[in-house]
């Protein structure tokens, strides 16, 4: 018991970050995947296990070292025009992810409410705004973690779908890969859901917030790193990382397992993501509406989750570039820029909305410009966690160096790949 609230107290960044990787845009991304391709896709789950870890751990060594996010680091040793092309580029993607998964959570919503879908998406925008400024970061940081076990549903669902645990473990060791635009289209996707940008300034800038909340002390300006926090930071990144792809892994399995097995290849609505829940609650009468239930209760939950999660993650990369006072430990009247750009990037994926673009396929979409658009933000990330100048004795190892390096060149070719298939 004392280990399990040991290892309670260690977890943080790390987990929220893993957990809000599996947002609504992951949920659907991953169930089309299974839908669609069946097992055809599983084995990417465990391959991306290390390149997300090596990338994440980058990133919030980067930040660990520096006591400052990822933009600081952009911004103190690269001109001005990478700064703000990476800046542009986060924030295209964020606000494209944000406005998906608000009407994914409205769309799960209606599910089970009958409230008109534009009411039920003002009122997510309103109170993920509401918690993320007035709500102070220690108690909110609390309540982001007691969110990640929404996942848990996919897990058990497994259990009872009665898979094909021989042909899950071939596809899950042996990779497939089919040289076709749809394949290569929600590859992308699966990629860049899963290793995200936002995720990046994220985790960076949350490990500073919990050295100022645990009051680090500084050594020539710089927070003192003990080889006993070092360590915890790793664990935190690793549970995480696994939490998240493990939640992958059995989201696909589930797809494939329900929905493929029974023909439906192709998710249009909430409604038909949901189905892929239903032999979790088989045995009771009303299968169909608990399913719908338990599928609504994860979108919602992880919706709350990821959407201050890329608001905050703009609003980071904004304010450190633009040297204004950051972070959710701060009131609004403190940092008035940086919640600024909270409620305009929020604002403007509640916008994306009133546009009439489905939201799972604007879910699919969404994941698909992460995947492109991480590729040259890794090449940085890269350059950066390998360079002893900025990150002193803490730059990263060789292995971490490969795995990244590799991580950028699969990105790159599968994002290569799906543009000229597309032609």
């Amino acid at each position: 018991m004392n280990s399990l609230k040991k290892i309670g107290k260690i977890l943080g960044p790390g987990l929220v970050t893993g957990a809000a990787d599996d947002d609504p845009s992951g949920i659907a991304t991953y169930s089309q995947t299974g839908a669609q391709f069946g097992y055809g896709q599983l084995w990417t789950a465990l391959f991306m296990l290390p390149m997300q870890v090596a990338i994440q751990e980058s990133c919030a060594r980067i930040g660990a070292v520096n006591g400052h996010g990822l933009t600081w680091a952009i911004k103190q040793h690269y001109s001005k025009k990478v700064l703000f092309l990476v800046i542009s580029l986060l924030l295209i993607a964020n606000i494209i992810n944000i406005g998906a998964d608000i009407g994914a959570m409205a769309a799960a919503a209606n599910l089970i409410i009958p409230i008109p879908f534009y009411v039920l998406m003002l009122f997510f925008t309103v109170s993920t705004l509401s918690l993320e400024i007035f709500v102070r970061y220690k108690a909110y940081s609390r309540y982001l973690k007691w969110l990640c076990l929404s996942l848990l549903a996919y897990p058990l669902t497994i259990f009872i779908a009665h898979a094909p645990w021989l042909v899950i473990l071939k596809a899950t060791f042996i990779p497939h890969v089919e040289f076709n635009s749809q394949f290569l289209f929600i590859i992308v996707g699966v990629l860049g859901t899963t290793i995200s940008p936002y995720l990046f300034f994220w985790q960076a800038s949350q490990v500073v917030e919990e050295q100022q909340e645990n009051h680090i002390p500084k050594l020539n300006g710089r927070y003192y790193l003990t080889s006993q926090f070092m360590k915890e930071l790793r664990l935190d990144n690793f549970i995480g990382m696994l939490m998240s792809e493990i939640a992958t892994w059995s989201i696909i399995v589930v797809a494939a397992a329900v929905l493929h097995e029974h023909g439906l290849i192709d998710i249009k609505t909430s409604a038909d993501a949901a189905k892929a829940l239903e032999p979790l609650v088989h045995t009771f009468p009303h299968a169909g509406y608990l399913a719908k239930l338990i599928f609504s209760i994860g979108i919602i939950g992880l919706g709350l989750l990821a959407v201050p999660v890329l608001a905050g993650s703009s609003a980071y990369a904004f304010g450190e570039a633009l040297d204004w006072e950051v972070g959710l430990n701060l009131k609004f009247n403190r940092a008035q820029g940086f919640y600024g750009v909270i409620v305009l990037a929020t604002l403007s994926g509640l916008f994306i909305n009133f546009l009439g673009v489905d939201p799972i396929k604007l879910l699919i979409y969404s994941a698909v410009i992460n995947g492109v658009i991480a590729v040259p933000l890794i090449f940085i990330i890269a350059l950066i966690g390998k360079n002893e100048a900025i990150m002193g004795h803490h730059k990263n190892g060789l292995l971490s160096n490969i795995v990244i390096w590799l991580t950028f060149i699969c990105m790159g070719l599968a994002s290569i790949a799906m543009l000229y298939s597309l032609y």
